[in-house]
């Protein structure tokens, strides 16, 4: 693992990213050992300052307006192995070592639905009751998951410590 980037570093990288207007930029989690892209989440300059500087995927939650560290009331972190920029700088390919499921549904991705036969058919198990993936009490979240417009499923909270990882 490569050491935190410093300031300039990290700099010269947001300079590169093309956030939209409302400073956001898509980011898909991908497991780096097998390629399964595991989510879809949004990121700011901050979430992305904040996972290279802790080596912990933090991303930024749109219907709360507040950072979303992964994996905080869960327990099913990420682990950033490698940041990826795409050719036009508007998405990023976050590559982790995903702790546990990735999805609030219980499922190791939120991709686990797939259009087959003319319908949307299930294709991944639940692995984990979504009951019993969060320490925080699921009511006191601000609009729970059923209304979550982008899939969160975490209150965020403290700042997390880890090996920060950018790979050139």
């Amino acid at each position: 693992m490569a050491a935190a980037p410093s300031p300039e570093q990290v700099a010269a990288l947001l300079a590169e990213v093309r956030f939209d207007a409302r400073g956001l930029v898509p980011a898909v989690a991908q497991r780096h050992d097998d390629g399964e892209v595991l989510m879809l989440a949004w990121m700011d300059a901050a979430a992305i300052r904040e996972t290279l500087a802790t080596g912990q995927v933090c991303y930024f939650s749109r219907s709360r307006n507040a950072l979303w560290r992964k994996g905080e009331t869960s327990g099913q972190r990420q682990r950033l192995v490698e940041l990826r920029l795409d050719c036009d700088g508007d998405t990023i390919l976050l590559k982790v070592e995903q702790t546990g499921v990735a999805c609030h549904t219980g499922r190791r991705s939120c991709l686990f639905r797939a259009f087959q036969h003319g319908r949307l058919e299930t294709v991944l198990p639940v692995e984990i009751d979504p009951r019993n993936l969060y320490r925080a009490d699921l009511g006191a979240l601000s609009g729970g998951i059923a209304n979550s417009t982008d899939g969160v499923s975490c209150k965020p909270a403290g700042r997390l410590t880890g090996s920060p990882a950018l790979k050139s």
